[in-house]
């Protein structure tokens, strides 16, 4: 009698632990979350870009003229005074002559000597018939003083005078430009690059409108340069500004004189910026996703002191933050805390081990956190990031 009874007490125990167990796995687990304060604070609504400095005063260098410039001395970073020689510009060389056009210049030399000799005996000859002309007429007017030949006769005699000496330097005038041409196809042969050059000293000096640094050189080495080609680049880098490409949707949202900060530029401490410009127009700009976008040129001042950002220079990358807005003492919680409910937003707030729906009204938001107008008190535990998992009730516990 007492083995069955001990044997039925034991089924019943089994039974029952077995109905436990099965009851108990049917309980919901707390689900773990994490919780985060809703915590009053300053709270400053932003937009990020990424920008470069410039300077704000670059001055291009361009040759002139064309020539052939010698090697530019100076290097990047060198101070520069107004009106320093910072690069000189030569004649530009003249054509190697191939054989057939060396042996038509030799050609030409000789056809030019040939024609020098020959202007040469007519203008002796025209100084002949000049200085016969000359004496016929002096006889004639002595011979007409003493009334022994008409005047008839003295006019022919002068007239013959004037004709031979306009004949005289018309010859003279010939053996001029005989020479000329000489020297003319004697150039051909003398001023080319194999027989050297004989005159660089007539060079083009080219300085500087201002004073500063060299910030490029464009073209360092000597050679032929374009009238209008880019030489060095010239500007003072203690004067930046930052150069910053806008979102169009961003910029309507950014006035002249927006406060902007300047952060991870290589610094220990954020530089403070204003907003200068915002140009009116935008451009179309293809994102490394490849989807165009509009954006707009927003270029911005640097306010802290230069001896804070003296290690800046021209083309460095700095992350601007345009300070849209700003409040000091504002009840905020994490942007990823919220959700969609009806048509406002709501949080769940972990309460007695349970979270429990709550609505909100939403003021700003940034990248972070979110302004709470109403629906919150300050020290309230919401959950960091509900998902489908939690319901209004539903059992949780922090991780």
């Amino acid at each position: 009698m007492q083995v069955a009874t001990r044997r039925r007490i034991l089924v019943i125990t089994i039974l029952a632990i077995v109905i436990i167990g099965v009851i108990y796995g049917f309980i919901p687990k707390p689900v773990p979350v994490d919780t985060v304060k809703a915590l009053r604070g300053p709270m400053r609504v932003t937009i990020d870009e990424e920008g470069k400095t410039r300077v704000k005063d670059r001055f291009v260098i361009s040759a002139p003229v064309s020539g052939f410039m010698r090697r530019v001395s100076l290097k990047v970073g060198d101070p520069v005074k107004k009106g320093q020689t910072v690069a000189e510009l030569e004649p530009l060389r003249s054509g190697v002559l191939d054989p057939r056009s060396r042996a038509e210049a030799e050609a030409s030399v000789s056809a030019a000597k040939a024609s020098l000799n020959a202007a040469e005996e007519n203008a002796r000859a025209a100084k002949a018939s000049e200085e016969y002309a000359r004496q016929k007429f002096e006889r004639t007017k002595k011979l007409f003083d003493e009334g022994y030949v008409s005047k008839d006769l003295l006019e022919q005699a002068e007239s013959e005078a004037k004709k031979a000496e306009a004949n005289c330097l018309s010859a003279d005038a010939s053996v001029k430009a005989a020479a000329s041409e000489l020297e003319r196809t004697k150039a051909t042969l003398g001023y080319s690059p194999a027989e050297g050059v004989k005159d660089r000293e007539r060079v083009v000096s080219i300085t500087a409108p201002v004073e500063g640094r060299v910030l490029k050189i464009h073209r360092e080495s000597e050679g032929a340069v374009n009238q209008g080609e880019a030489i060095i680049d010239i500007g003072d880098h203690s004067k930046l500004e930052v150069r910053v490409e806008v979102l169009s949707a961003d910029a309507v949202n950014i006035k002249q004189g927006t406060p902007v900060l300047f952060e991870r530029w290589g610094g220990d401490i954020p530089l403070m910026g204003k907003v200068r410009v915002i140009e009116p127009s935008a451009f179309t700009k293809v994102s490394s996703l490849g989807v165009e976008e509009q954006r707009v040129l927003v270029i911005a001042d640097i306010t802290s002191l230069p001896e804070s950002w003296q290690r800046l220079g021209d083309g460095y990358r700095v992350e601007a933050s345009f300070i849209i807005w700003e409040g000091k003492d504002i009840l905020q919680v994490p942007v990823s805390s919220l959700f969609r409910k009806g048509e406002g937003w709501a949080v769940f707030i972990a309460k007695n081990r349970k979270a429990h729906l709550q609505h909100v009204e939403v003021g700003r938001k940034n990248g972070l956190v979110a302004e709470i107008i109403s629906g919150l008190n300050e020290g309230d535990m919401v959950i960091a990031h509900p998902d489908d998992l939690i319901k209004n009730g539903t059992r949780v516990r922090k991780r």
